[in-house]
C-alpha cells in the first residue's frame, strides 16, 4: 500500500505542477482519489532493519445499497466499466494515473487493479526476480505502451 500511495501522490503532484504552469486551466475537473489504508497503518521500517512483512487486505463492508466497483482490472489498460455506469469517469482518470506513473518511472512501475491497488514493475526491477509470486499479471508492464489508449486527461496540456 505504501508504494501505491506514493505513486498516486506523485501523480497528483505532477498534475498540480502542470496546472500551475499552464496558461489555461484544464477543461475538466480533476477527480480526487486516495489509496485507502487501515486506521493506524504506519510504516516504521528503517533501512538496515530486519522486520516481518504481512500482507493483509481490509474487509470491504457495504451498506444495503452499495456495490463493489472494480475500476480497472489488473490485466487491462482501460476502464472495467461502461460509459453509462457509475464511476466510469473516475475509471478514465485512473487510466490516466497509470499513464503518468508508467512514463515518469520510465516504464518501471504503475498501479494496477484499481479496487485493490497492485504495483506492477518491470522485470529489471529487483534484478529480474519475481517479487510478487505467480499470477495472471505477467507481461502487463511490457505491453503498456502498445495497449494503453490515451484519453482526455493524457492529452492535456
Amino acid at each position: 500500500m505504501y508504494w501505491a500511495k506514493s505513486l498516486l501522490n506523485y501523480t497528483y503532484d505532477y498534475i498540480d505542477h502542470h496546472i500551475s504552469t499552464s496558461p489555461t486551466p484544464p477543461p475538466f475537473e480533476i477527480p480526487h482519489h486516495s489509496a485507502s489504508s487501515k486506521p493506524g497503518d504506519k510504516s516504521n521500517t528503517k533501512a538496515g532493519t530486519v522486520s516481518a512483512v504481512y500482507l493483509l487486505e481490509e474487509r470491504i463492508v457495504f451498506d444495503n445499497n452499495q456495490e463493489f466497483i472494480k475500476f480497472i482490472h489488473n490485466m487491462d489498460y482501460v476502464p472495467s466499466l461502461n460509459e453509462d455506469q457509475y464511476g466510469y469517469d473516475l475509471a478514465v482518470f485512473l487510466v490516466f494515473t497509470q499513464h503518468i506513473q508508467y512514463v515518469q518511472t520510465e516504464g518501471l512501475a504503475f498501479v494496477a487493479d484499481y479496487q485493490d491497488p497492485q504495483i506492477l514493475t518491470h522485470l529489471s526491477v529487483n534484478d529480474g526476480d519475481d517479487v510478487f509470486g505467480g499470477g495472471n499479471i505477467e507481461g502487463i508492464v511490457d505491453e503498456f505502451e502498445c495497449k494503453h489508449s490515451c484519453n482526455l486527461y493524457c492529452r492535456w496540456p
